[in-house]
């Protein structure tokens, strides 16, 4: 034990030299050993662990962007509480107590479709599972392992209570992206091996994991139906029973949408897939904890939750599973037959008891969240709308308050996300977010890869603060009006219409094109060019290249000239790029033409 104990002290020693948190006083943490090792330290040999955090032991910075705009969030004035805006609790503030970044700040979190903060009550439901109580809970013959097993059939009863369920539904999974797994391909290909249920019903607008699961069904031979939806992000529910087929095994349609928002008609839904005898599973994930979910009164027979999208932590899911009328399906994953056989594994009590806490929790305070998250929706959506040529995706009525989801005209969305540097936003869901690819989400509403470029969402979560919301409106506002100032295409959007409008206006034929009228207003030193049929188009100006054109209504393109050392980026309805005297002169002239033209 000694030997561990110096072992740790040298390697905590090595890391102090090396990484200074700001705030923190420089204490050798030499000294600190020396007590440690100490002989007349030992008073007790019993094991301690650490409760609570000292206020000598770190000083923390609760900075964010908030008080860097000292001009209007400095001295400010509380307002009285009332229901809307009194502090959600006083773990709210215990939250906010997070060391800084480098840069000295956070930005403010708007992200909570992506990930929730953890609860400091989840947490604090965790820690004893992380030392003490370590038993593995499927150990039958001892003490640790019936602890173990306590708690988290204490935490399973927990996320049953929540959705109005038996607790023996609730299988454990690694979180929803395997719950959809486990439930589209359980039932499909335990129904499938007969042969007489081999079609499958979804959505166009479901996550990503619903749709690939369904796409390697395709590949084993299934056939999957993909439902469009209304303008409004809504399934139409003639198209849905009309669908439904005597072999259909399962009709999946996600509960609340994870980038606009939109609640699905759930009780509607399965109360048909009930009536023709098909199993109705729903993607849970943004809904449960934040909106009422009852399986019996909405006839669910299989439901994925996820837990860190409320406040719970990461790596950990459940799947609702009904057992009377049973649903049968093949587990995807083999072994020690736990779970009911359905997904075997050893279990991570830890997880559980926080993922168990955040459903209490969230059943306890579901009403006063829902109250306090519709305020500050409110707040934020009818401020981002009173700005020109902004509009909201989804359906305005059935949709989650959490769940903002604007697009600002004439501004491309990536480019205010890096405007926005002070506040964590997103353009879509985090499991795309890498890819340049338009919202699939959003084309199916029918929405223009413009309008789906320019999108972002705003996620308010159960810490978010009123004054965090006056803070992104504002910012917002200014970085929104910077980037439209900067595009060509807002001097016409803002006077006498769109270029592109205007382009549009030109009639739309070769012959007329093929003069080029305007044509020499192409700008080779530039590249930027007006294509057939009135849309803006770009080729490259360089020498082996040709004239190699790149399709699309919107301006797009990255021009790196041999000729000249320059780079053009050309994004969707506005531009961020260098030159823009230039190309903004060249636009304008253009689109003059066209008028002349006509």
């Amino acid at each position: 034990m000694a030997s561990i104990t110096s072992s740790a002290f040298r390697q905590a020693g090595r890391l102090c030299r090396y990484t200074q948190v700001p705030g923190v006083p420089s204490r050798g943490i030499s000294s600190l050993s020396r007590v440690a090792v100490a002989p007349t330290h030992r008073l007790s040999q019993q094991r301690r662990y650490v409760s609570e955090t000292k206020r000598d032991n770190a000083q923390v910075n609760i900075e964010t962007a908030i008080k860097l705009d000292k001009k209007d969030f400095i001295d400010v004035v509380p307002k009285s509480p009332d229901a809307s805006n009194v502090m959600v609790s006083p773990m709210a503030e215990v939250l906010k107590q997070v060391t800084t970044m480098e840069e000295g700040q956070r930005p403010i979190y708007l992200d909570m479709q992506a990930t929730t903060p953890v609860d400091p009550r989840v947490l604090d439901a965790m820690l004893p599972f992380m030392t003490g109580i370590y038993g593995n809970p499927h150990s039958r013959t001892h003490a640790y392992g019936w602890e173990s097993e306590e708690a988290v059939e204490e935490a399973r009863g927990h996320i049953a209570k929540l959705i109005g369920a038996d607790p023996k539904e609730i299988i454990f999974t690694s979180g929803a992206t395997e719950s959809n797994n486990m439930s589209i391909k359980g039932v499909a290909r335990f129904f499938g091996r007969s042969g007489k249920k081999k079609h499958i019903v979804t959505s166009q607008t479901e996550h990503k994991c619903v749709l690939d699961s369904c796409r390697h069904l395709q590949d084993e031979g299934f056939e999957v139906t993909y439902l469009p939806v209304k303008n409004s992000g809504l399934i139409d529910m003639d198209e849905l029973a009309a669908a439904i087929r005597p072999d259909t095994a399962i009709v999946s349609i996600m509960s609340v949408n994870n980038e606009i928002g939109v609640i699905q008609p759930l009780e509607a839904i399965g109360k048909l897939c009930r009536e023709r005898k098909t199993f109705f599973h729903t993607d849970a994930a943004q809904a449960v904890g934040k909106i009422p979910m009852d399986v019996n009164k909405m006839n669910i027979d299989l439901m994925s939750i996820s837990s860190h999208k409320i406040y719970g932590p990461k790596g950990i899911g459940a799947c609702y599973v009904r057992r009377r009328p049973r649903v049968r399906l093949d587990p995807i994953i083999s072994g020690g037959g736990q779970e009911r056989g359905l997904r075997s594994g050893t279990l991570a009590p830890p997880l559980i008891a926080g993922f168990g806490e955040a459903c209490r929790i969230a059943y306890e305070e579901m009403e006063y969240d829902s109250k306090r998250i519709k305020f500050l929706s409110d707040r934020l959506l009818n401020g981002l709308l009173s700005l020109e040529h902004t509009t909201q995706n989804g359906d305005p009525e059935h949709f989650y308050p959490g769940c903002v989801n604007v697009s600002f005209a004439y501004v491309e969305g990536e480019s205010l996300l890096m405007a926005l540097k002070d506040i964590a936003l997103s353009s879509g869901s985090a499991c795309t977010s890498a890819s340049l690819e338009p919202s699939y989400v959003l084309r199916a509403l029918g929405n223009s890869d413009e309008s789906a470029h320019s999108s972002i969402r705003f996620g308010i979560g159960r810490f978010t603060t009123e004054q965090e919301i006056d803070y992104v409106l504002k910012a917002v506002k200014e970085r929104v009006d910077f980037l439209r100032e900067l595009s060509p295409l807002w001097d016409g959007a803002s006077t006498k219409g769109s270029m592109l409008d205007m382009m549009h206006t030109c009639p739309s034929t070769p012959a007329l094109f093929s003069t080029r009228p305007f044509l020499s207003f192409l700008l080779r030193d530039i590249g930027v060019g007006i294509g057939d049929y009135g849309e803006l188009r770009y080729w490259s100006e360089r020498p082996d290249a040709g004239k190699s054109r790149h399709g699309g209504n919107r301006l797009e393109a990255s021009s790196y000239g041999q000729t000249r050392k320059r780079k053009l980026r050309v994004l969707a309805d506005g531009v961020a790029y260098k030159n823009i005297k230039y190309v903004k002169s060249a636009l304008c002239q253009a689109a003059d033409q066209c008028k002349q033209a006509t």
